[in-house]
């Protein structure tokens, strides 16, 4: 994930996608699908298109519609694959924009992967020392580099024989000369669907993604599952034996990092939001005058708790939609204005009132502290300070650029001392229980708590456990 450092918070990494219909101008319908994936990546975005002879390929940094100026054109294209990006492993450069494309000795292929392997270091150690080159440092160039060598018969064995020696989080769109193929780690810590155009398909990170190309959505794939598109159809098959297959979707999916109006895995992500609010309400029944959140990652929680509660919703802040994006890694006084810049507290609304205010999450704690200051100096009375997700312990290797745990304020100040730090009258985080009532659809057992608890399904090397962004450069 990347670390917003005005916002406090964690984002996700990347947004994929790839289509496949003989009838459709591939390159226009991948862009209107990156537009819907904007939230998951706002680094970078590219573009590969293929008509099974030859590809064409686009790719910038900036925003999608900073970097894709004029959507790739080939004749006869009829399929493609697509990626926004922030960088996880491997710095935001140029060099590092995905998809990946390649020629070797099956013919072209393109990837773009949204994940982060957590061997990665280790195989492009070895595979340097056997030879290979490397021209970015993203651990995505391992996979290619490991299916180019494969000695298989047929792409898919090779792909099959490349995702079988790495390990991590890794949900991957991309294409050969002849079908496109999506794979699911055998964790399933990102999501990744299937969707049906009216002549192919569609393969995309998030539902939201097929509603906005009009495409009906099959079915998730599962955890440890390969599916392979082309003439034919849709073939599916296991990437590794069924005994290695354990779900466990990162849980800030439904947190944060999915836009709201998706589903994933069965389970609507606004309703699990919805029901985050409702669950603080009934762990908290604080009295109040009225409900605020920080707009807009609380906004779908603080509606839950003003429901459950019986407490009145109001905009007390004013989130500025045209301040762009921050890349700058400001200072205090610096932080305090680029905070100013994007939100506003409306003194009508918040003077002389308690108000419960909800956000998604604290990470370092630096903004929550100028936002209470903020409500407090436009004439909030209290300010009740309430958390959709429990304490934030541990790093996640799985697909974040997080910080490194002595970063994490959790990690290393009891609720008490955080609540003095940024000035609330009160703080409360959402319990695991009823973080875990909130997300009702799925099973606790299916979910990856490790940011939370600590408990990594997959081992991180000891080395990479101070942060893997850097470790390929």
């Amino acid at each position: 994930m990347h670390y917003d450092a005005v916002f406090d918070k964690w984002h996700e990494e990347c947004g994929v996608f790839g289509i496949y219909d003989r009838t459709l101008e591939a390159g226009k319908y991948i862009y209107w699908g990156l537009f819907a994936l904007q939230h998951r990546g706002q680094e970078s975005a590219g573009i590969a298109i293929s008509n099974g002879r030859e590809m064409a390929l686009h790719k910038q940094m900036g925003l999608l519609t900073e970097a894709i100026k004029t959507v790739p054109t080939l004749d006869g294209a009829y399929m493609g694959v697509g990626h926004v990006r922030y960088s996880t492993t491997g710095s935001n450069h140029p060099k590092n924009i995905q998809p990946l494309v390649i020629h070797y000795q099956c013919g072209e292929l393109a990837v773009a992967h949204n994940g982060n392997l957590t061997n990665a270091l280790e195989i492009r150690r070895e595979l340097e020392n056997s030879g290979s080159l490397f021209q970015t440092s993203m651990d995505s160039e391992v996979i290619v580099n490991l299916i180019a060598r494969s000695r298989k018969n047929t792409v898919e064995e090779r792909i099959i024989e490349a995702v079988n020696r790495i390990t991590g989080a890794f949900s991957i769109v991309m294409q050969t000369n002849q079908s496109l193929i999506g794979i699911r780690d055998p964790h399933g810590f990102r999501p990744l669907c299937l969707g049906k155009t009216k002549q192919g398909y569609v393969l995309a990170s998030e539902t939201c993604a097929l509603d906005a190309i009009k495409a009906e959505f099959i079915r998730h794939l599962d955890p440890g599952e390969m599916v392979i598109i082309d003439e034919t159809g849709v073939r599916s098959r296991l990437i590794t034996d069924s005994s290695s297959i354990q779900k466990q979707l990162c849980v800030f999916e439904y947190i944060y990092f999915a836009r709201s109006d998706s589903q994933i895995d069965g389970q609507s992500v606004y309703e699990a939001r919805l029901n985050m609010g409702r669950e603080l309400a009934r762990e908290t029944r604080y009295e109040a005058d009225i409900v605020m959140s920080v707009p807009d990652s609380g906004t779908t929680a603080a509606l839950g708790y003003a429901r459950e509660s019986g407490i009145p919703f109001a905009e007390g802040l004013i989130k500025n939609r045209y301040s762009g994006r921050t890349f700058i890694k400001p200072n205090q006084d610096e932080r305090d204005l680029a905070v100013r810049m994007k939100l506003n507290a409306v003194p009508e609304v918040v003077k002389g009132k308690r108000i419960v205010l909800i956000d998604d999450s604290i990470v370092r704690g630096t903004t929550s502290a100028i936002i209470v200051k903020m409500l407090k100096e436009a004439g909030a009375k209290e300010i009740y300070m309430c958390v959709s997700s429990p304490t934030i312990l541990y790093p996640c290797h799985y697909g974040i650029d997080t910080s490194v745990r002595k970063e994490l304020i959790a990690a290393t100040h009891s609720v008490e001392e955080i609540r003095q730090y940024i000035k609330a009258d009160r703080l409360y985080y959402l319990s695991h229980e009823g973080l875990c009532r909130a997300i009702s659809n799925l099973e606790e057992h299916e979910l990856c708590f490790a940011c939370f608890d600590g408990t990594y399904s997959v081992p991180v090397p000891m080395d990479q456990e101070g942060g893997v962004k850097y470790v390929l450069e």
